[in-house]
């Protein structure tokens, strides 16, 4: 099924949306983190956890994505833990900016930052999408060295050797 005719994450514009969208929820889900976009116009879109974040985004281009938990918080939720973890789309931590403006638009409280950041790149030997650890930057597939720069929106093509 292509991705344009498949369902794209529920918008979320307000606390009350995002009450209504957890009770759709099953209860032991609510536990769990979701996955998130921020589409292009800044709106917050929520999918279950097992979905995909291009599928969440309904195939456009995001601001921003990952996973993000909520917990009870009054009458209402706040986000617990937010993470830019998307190898669809491979956001670096600064795109926080734009997931700060939408759950601010949303009334929403959060951190203030990405609670577990993530560094992707694309090695330019294998084509291998990699999670940079503890500022290592060599491919964990063919150990060449990984760029130092954002590089996931580069088409995958393996350099000749």
């Amino acid at each position: 099924m292509p991705i344009s005719s498949q369902v794209a994450g529920h918008p979320i514009t307000s606390p009350a949306d995002l009450t209504e969208w957890l009770a759709r929820q099953d209860a032991s889900d609510r536990r769990e983190p979701f996955t998130f976009v921020i589409d292009q116009s800044t709106t917050l879109r929520l999918a279950p956890r097992r979905s995909e974040h291009v599928v969440c985004a309904g195939g456009a281009p995001v601001l921003s994505a990952g996973e993000i938990t909520f917990e009870p918080d009054g009458t209402g939720w706040r986000v617990s833990e937010i993470s830019n973890q998307s190898t669809g789309y491979c956001p670096e931590p600064h795109f926080y900016a734009a997931v700060q403006s939408a759950l601010d638009a949303a009334a929403l409280d959060h951190p203030g930052r990405f609670t577990v950041p993530f560094i992707f790149r694309r090695c330019e030997s294998c084509s291998q999408f990699n999670v940079v650890k503890d500022d290592h930057y060599v491919c964990a597939i063919c150990d060449e060295p990984l760029p130092t720069s954002w590089n996931a929106d580069t088409p995958a093509s393996p350099h000749p050797k």
